[in-house]
């Protein structure tokens, strides 16, 4: 990572704290990836409309920025897709036996200063640091 962008990167960080506060005052709801996500498989019909908007939404929003004239960042993968793979079943395995993602807890729980959501994302980032290291500076890669 060589570019250091602080003022975009805390204009989006407030965008994304603050639409999880506005979420929370408006609804009740956490704006957790994962349990909103999780409970479209079972929902109970009253849950559906709003789930469904929430994550068109985030499906949508990528695209509408696009057609107001931004540009598709630069995504460059250094991965083979099996390795893409088992790493997205591990997240997903995290995801559940944490009981949250990284948005649920780390944005919204610790915003409410959740005692458990505290020790996720320090979880979160322990892990994360300790997969870097192995992976780079053990392993090679």
């Amino acid at each position: 990572m060589s570019v250091f962008t602080p003022v975009s990167s805390l204009i989006g960080g407030a965008l994304i704290g603050g639409a999880a506060a506005w979420f929370l005052i408006m609804n009740g709801r956490i704006a957790g990836i994962s349990g909103v996500l999780g409970e479209m498989l079972q929902p109970s019909r009253s849950e559906v409309g709003w789930r469904v908007a929430f994550l068109s939404g985030m499906l949508l929003a990528p695209l509408l920025f696009v057609a107001a004239g931004g540009a598709w960042p630069a995504v460059e993968i250094d991965a083979s897709p099996g390795l893409l793979v088992i790493a997205g079943l591990l997240v997903g395995f995290g995801t559940r036996l944490g009981a949250g993602c990284t948005s649920g807890h780390g944005v919204c729980g610790i915003g409410r200063a959740s005692p458990r959501s505290i020790a996720a994302t320090l979880a979160f980032i322990a892990t994360a640091m300790a997969t870097v290291f192995i992976t780079r500076h053990l392993i090679g890669a």
